[in-house]
């Protein structure tokens, strides 16, 4: 009793830390700490979203009357450009100089957007700043674009890393879930004791194999083999990540599964014989419905290694924050992106804060296949009797 309140109480914890540190990445402004961008004062245009100033400064958008401003050309620029305006002695030796210069830089360009830390912003800056709103939730779930450390403003868009998540997760589901059955079935019903006897702890030491052991496995043969198969310029697929956790993910089915099956009560399979029902048939409509809530936890079992797992995903993905349209397209995982990405991430910042919201995201995804997973089962359940 004490055991089980220290856990979920331990859980619980943990929960909320990562809905408080996930939840704050809402709370910032996506603009880089420390830094302004200005414009020109006569400027029209007040506010511009990540991905407006993201095509600005990739020079996809050369003109301010497509952000609904005046017909003048864009001028970019940043620090390191100074140079190419004001001389060393303007300047100073010890950037004394630097402040003034950018302000009547930005007064004297009309169409000039300006990324330069806010250090050097002069007391009588004669530009002005552009305004940010904080990070929204149609931002963050439906950018196509995952690149935190990007100047001057990150982008935070998180669609491409669920939708590998997805692609990837569900193919190994599609994969392991059939097999692991047959596997259980075969196991429990149609092997002999000594195959059994020696399958099982085959099996079972499967479970124990390092996730990178596999991770190697799958860059030696399943990355190589796909490439040549498909006739791809790389290996490192959706595909290749789902095979090798659909591999993974076998072990803890076949086991869970099996022995939920052999718990079936003998009676129940020689009634169903002695009625005449086939050996195949007593499998379907006997043993598996009563063994249903075994399977179910193979299952979700068996899913939450698949959807949660890092480093054979990282190794064998191709790790493209893009939107995948095709399984044998590169791809990201969300786990492989917290694991990439967190030790690099400044404490407190908002990257550090948006793999914590990855991190909610996956939780909630987990949670939501065990839910769907428990309804399906009981309801079969309901059903039966």
């Amino acid at each position: 009793m004490l055991s089980g309140t220290v856990t979920t109480l331990t859980v619980l914890l943990i929960v909320i830390f990562l809905f408080k540190e996930g939840l704050s990445v809402f709370t910032k402004k996506p603009l880089e700490e420390g830094y302004v961008i200005a414009v020109n004062k006569n400027n029209p245009v007040q506010k511009l979203s990540p991905a407006q100033i993201k095509n600005i400064y990739d020079q996809k958008i050369s003109h301010w009357d497509a952000l609904g401003g005046k017909p003048d050309s864009i001028v970019l620029f940043r620090l390191e450009d100074i140079s190419d305006f004001y001389s060393d002695a303007e300047i100073g030796k010890n950037f004394e100089g630097l402040p003034s210069c950018i302000s009547r830089l930005v007064d004297s360009l009309p169409g000039i957007i300006a990324f330069f830390p806010d250090k050097y912003k002069d007391p009588n800056f004669k530009g002005r700043e552009l305004e940010f709103n904080k990070l929204s939730l149609r931002e963050f779930f439906g950018g196509e674009e995952w690149f935190p450390t990007a100047q001057p403003v990150a982008q935070l868009g998180v669609l491409p890393l669920i939708l590998g998540t997805l692609w990837v997760s569900l193919g190994a589901i599609l994969l392991a879930l059939p097999l692991g059955l047959a596997a259980a079935v075969y196991m429990s019903e149609i092997a002999d004791e000594r195959v059994r006897r020696f399958m099982k702890p085959l099996i079972e030491l499967l479970a124990g194999i390092p996730s990178v052991v596999y991770g190697f496995f799958g860059l030696v043969i399943i990355v190589p083999l796909i490439q040549k198969v498909f006739d791809l310029p790389v290996g490192e697929t959706g595909l290749a990540g789902s095979i090798i956790l659909g591999i993974m993910a076998l072990p803890t089915i076949i086991t869970i599964s099996e022995d939920a099956m052999r718990n079936t009560p003998r009676a129940m399979k020689e009634a169903s014989l002695a009625l005449g029902a086939s050996k195949w048939q007593t499998i379907y409509k006997v043993i598996i419905p009563y063994s249903i809530s075994g399977i179910t936890a193979g299952a979700i079992l068996g899913i939450g290694r698949a959807i949660g797992e890092t480093m054979a995903v990282l190794m064998v993905t191709g790790n493209a924050a893009v939107i995948p349209h095709s399984i044998l397209e590169p791809v990201r995982t969300i786990p492989a992106t917290i694991a990439a990405e967190l030790g690099e991430a400044p404490n407190g910042g908002m990257h550090y804060q948006a793999l914590f919201a990855l991190g909610c995201i996956l939780f909630l995804i987990t949670l939501f296949i065990n839910l769907t997973v428990e309804f399906i089962s009981n309801r079969k359940k309901y059903n039966n009797h």
